[in-house]
């Protein structure tokens, strides 16, 4: 059974930090880039950071480029996104995803954890 579970959101104040988790289990995870999207009320979602299977080739959007930081372990199956200096803007849910580095229609998804920035 495929599994991407998401840890590690809540409450944060404007200019704190967040690690969010992707646990992964079910699929061969280092066969598979791992990606963070977020959606925010009203808004559609949003892909906001890549890391290539081998987890030497990351990307980011404009938003979050020097303030985030994806990464895998491969050992343990996981993905994390460690996120610096938040804004209220970063507010949404943030998501995981699989996808396998060949067949692109191969792919799953997380529940999502809700992230957010507020005073």
């Amino acid at each position: 059974q495929v599994q991407l579970v998401e840890s590690g959101g809540g409450l944060v104040q404007p200019g704190g930090s967040l690690r969010l988790s992707c646990a992964a289990s079910g699929f061969t995870f280092s066969q598979f880039a791992m990606r963070w999207y977020r959606q925010a009320p009203g808004k559609e979602r949003e892909l906001v950071a890549v890391i290539r299977s081998a987890g030497s080739s990351t990307n980011y959007v404009d938003s979050v480029k020097g303030r985030f930081t994806i990464s895998r372990d491969n050992a343990k199956n996981t993905v994390y996104l460690q996120m610096n200096s938040l804004k209220p803007e970063d507010t949404a849910v943030y998501y995981c995803n699989a996808v396998h580095f060949l067949v692109p229609s191969n792919a799953y998804w997380g529940q999502g954890t809700q992230v957010t920035v507020s005073s």
